[in-house]
């Protein structure tokens, strides 16, 4: 079985902080790298971390709120300066495109390589990307715009005992953010070995967090438990609440394989 890792990017929510950058992430899995979310700064991030941008031919946006997707110009630009012949796929709310084509024909008009977008309906749960190995689901969230996560599948093809070839599903990542609770997903995650799940506020925030769309930590770690996943990773945290074990603390004693995100901290699949 092929070692997969995940590597965190920015754990941040809106307002940047001097400990974390907005949301955004590297899966890697098969040999394959997939960039999930890229708020302000991933560029940089990525450079500081040794981050190949060579092997990243897959960006998945969950929504287009500006901490999700802020960073996307300045990679693909950059990309073009660096002299990038291969296709780059954008996978997002259709939205994206119409916002990006007039900046990347501004800024990056002279580009080498294509940029491919790939448009997805966040409230539909599919399949919008395949390969021989790898799998990806959206999971339709409760934003206050239109949001998904990402579900991601090691597969494999198999001999069947007739002679018949199948697939088997080996390992898999749930990608959950922002999102206010919601157990519609339960039945999409249910099992995976690792999830992230946004935690933005503590209970004592509830009415904020219900107010935004947004999850507690709590509420993290009761879909973790229901859900019956292996590891919750939190994240997505607000900048007021500077303390982030507070979070862990209050995610603990609900689901105990509770771990926090922190930029450049990287977890195996």
């Amino acid at each position: 079985m092929t070692n997969g890792k995940l590597t965190i990017l920015g754990c941040g929510s809106a307002k940047p902080t001097k400990t974390t950058s907005p949301s955004s992430q590297l899966v890697e899995l098969c040999d394959k790298s997939f960039l999930v979310d890229c708020g302000e700064g991933t560029l940089l991030t990525m450079q500081k971390l040794g981050v190949h941008t060579g092997r990243l031919y897959n960006i998945f946006i969950s929504h287009l709120h500006g901490d999700h997707c802020f960073g996307l110009i300045g990679l693909l630009t950059t990309l073009g300066m660096l002299k990038r012949t291969q296709p780059m796929h954008i996978y997002a709310h259709p939205d994206l495109e119409k916002l990006l084509t007039p900046l990347l024909n501004y800024h990056a008009n002279d580009r080498q390589y294509e940029i491919v977008f790939h448009p997805i309906n966040p409230r539909k749960h599919e399949v919008i990307y395949e390969d021989r190995t790898v799998s990806v689901e959206t999971v339709p969230l409760k934003h206050s715009v239109p949001t998904c996560g990402f579900l991601f599948k090691e597969t494999h093809r198999v001999k069947n005992e007739d002679g018949s070839f199948g697939y088997e599903t080996r390992k898999r990542y749930a990608y959950c953010s922002d999102t206010q609770y919601s157990e519609k997903i339960i039945p999409i995650i249910e099992g995976v070995e690792t999830l992230y799940h946004e935690a933005t506020f503590l209970q004592s925030m509830t009415a904020r967090s219900k107010e935004v769309m947004h999850s507690t930590a709590a509420d993290a770690a009761t879909i973790a438990q229901k859900a019956n996943v292996g590891k919750l990773i939190i994240g997505h945290y607000s900048a007021r609440v500077e303390d982030h074990n507070l979070f862990y603390e209050e995610a603990k004693p609900i689901f105990n394989n509770t771990f926090l995100a922190e930029e450049n901290l990287v977890f195996d699949l």
